[in-house]
């Protein structure tokens, strides 16, 4: 791992019958232990991790780390064996602290922001600001490290040696800021407790991921862990007061100590106050403290305003001076798969590609899109599989409320059989047409654009692959955009 070897105690653990093994290393998958790891044997959705405790010990684990059940499963096998046993009542959290403490390097400064919505594009704007400021720089999330320092990452939010390890490495390559995305998971599972964060985000709050949240005020609580548990009581919490669950969020902070910065239109410390809308992207008016500022934003969809105000919020609440902060805004690019200009046709108009994909943000992006647009506004959207079916009918509906021609695809099916996810979206809206290629249903979505319309293809942003069964089938939304405008117009717009 390129880190130091350290006794047990060193990691602020305490073992039954007071061993201190030195460690090596960590995992939370036995198939990664080593002579002398610390294995994390965590409850998990399916099955406890207790019943691969046996595994790390044959692979020489030094130390356990698990709650009373996972000790209980593999009692038998600890009782045999020389492991240091350290049994805590919430393994994740202690995990999160130990991995902060093993790694033992982060960027300087820290944010992160949750919500339902918006958290890439946020991430993305902070470390684009930031950047523009002079600072080494990254985002992490749902795009995985961009910025100074490029790195792969399998989840929105990492599990916390991955985590740590990815913050240990940008700091070893000199980036100094960092912004994360903490997703309702991420959050649950306690993967961010061990971040040092100097302030916090909220940008809003709806329906998505009640596959793994049973409720949605155990959903919202997973978010608000942010507030109520991760960021410290001298952080900044940036929350967006538009959303109805502002308040509460507000409240959540203010109660735990923290400093408040709030966002809104026409109202809190940065208000947004008016927007005009052109082709290419919009103005902004909008105050700080009472001081009135206009600038460019060349962004598309009036959401991006309020992304990148909560954006300015967190960057000042990081320690930057406010008027340097705005100096950047005209400067900020789209992110990747987040209302990005695809292709053009040769008649003028455009094809956007964005992420949308739970009925709230097919809406605001419909809607957002919707001033920048002379003609007709055309969408296609679809839903995946092996995750929250009572939103496929409303993603329809949100789409048909919302377009004047609706196409209805595949997404990522992934297990499930993909007319029947078509066939439930498309009763959300039913003058759509059902085109299951998502190929022809681009190039079909393509082909009806006349002079002034603008398509929008919703659901799967930056993704480069289509998970149909087992298989991630290449398929790139931005690029078959650009092959259909090929093949209609005789070249790349």
């Amino acid at each position: 791992m390129g880190t130091p070897a350290q006794k047990l105690s060193q990691l602020a653990l305490t073992a039954r019958a007071g061993r201190d093994p030195e460690i090596t290393g960590m995992a939370v998958d036995s198939r990664d232990v080593r002579d002398g790891f610390l294995f994390a044997a965590l409850p998990g959705t399916r099955v406890h991790g207790g019943e691969f405790i046996q595994y790390a010990l044959r692979m020489g684990a030094a130390a356990i780390l698990t709650d009373s059940e996972g000790a209980e499963i593999a009692a038998t096998e600890l009782a045999a064996s020389d492991a240091a046993l350290i049994v805590v009542q919430d393994p994740r959290q202690v995990l999160a602290y130990t991995a902060a403490l093993w790694f033992g390097a982060q960027p300087q400064t820290m944010i992160a922001v949750t919500g339902t919505n918006g958290k890439t594009s946020v991430a993305t704007f902070v470390r684009q600001i930031w950047t523009e400021l002079g600072h080494d720089a990254v985002n992490l999330g749902t795009t995985g490290v961009e910025g100074a320092w490029t790195a792969p990452l399998a989840h929105t939010t990492p599990e916390p040696i991955t985590l740590h390890r990815c913050l240990a490495d940008a700091a070893a390559q000199g980036v100094t800021h960092a912004a994360m995305e903490a997703s309702s998971h991420g959050l649950e599972q306690r993967r961010l407790d061990g971040v040092q964060l100097a302030a916090a985000g909220f940008s809003n709050f709806t329906q998505d991921h009640l596959d793994y949240h049973d409720t949605f005020e155990a959903y919202f609580a997973a978010k608000a862990g942010l507030f109520r548990r991760v960021l410290p009581v001298d952080g900044t919490a940036v929350i967006n007061l538009d959303d109805p669950k502002g308040a509460e969020m507000r409240a959540i902070a203010a109660a735990r100590g923290q400093s408040v910065l709030t966002v809104g239109q026409g109202v809190g410390d940065l208000s947004l106050l008016n927007q005009r809308f052109d082709a290419t992207g919009q103005d902004l008016r909008f105050s700080w403290q009472g001081k009135v500022y206009q600038t460019r934003l060349n962004l598309i969809g009036g959401f991006q305003a309020e992304n990148v105000l909560l954006a300015c919020g967190l960057v000042i609440a990081g320690g930057e001076d406010p008027e340097r902060v705005f100096e950047t805004l005209p400067h900020l690019q789209t992110v990747r798969g987040r209302m990005q200009l695809a292709a053009t046709r040769s008649n003028g108009a455009a094809v956007f590609v964005d992420y949308a994909h739970t009925p709230d943000a097919v809406s605001t992006a419909l809607k957002a899109l919707r001033p920048h647009v002379m003609g007709r506004l055309i969408a296609i959207v679809g839903a995946g599989g092996d995750r929250d079916a009572t939103k496929r009918p409303l993603m329809g509906q949100a789409a048909a409320d919302n377009a004047d021609v609706v196409f209805v695809t595949d997404d990522n099916p992934r297990s499930e059989d993909p007319s029947l996810i078509r066939t439930a979206v498309m009763a959300g809206a039913p003058e759509a047409t059902e085109v299951g290629d998502r190929a022809e249903a681009i190039l079909r979505g393509v082909d009806a654009l006349q002079p002034g319309d603008a398509l929008l293809i919703a659901g799967k942003g930056h993704e480069t692959g289509q998970i149909v069964g087992d298989d991630v089938l290449p398929f790139d939304d931005v690029e078959q955009a650009s092959v259909a405008v090929a093949a209609l117009d005789g070249g790349i717009a």
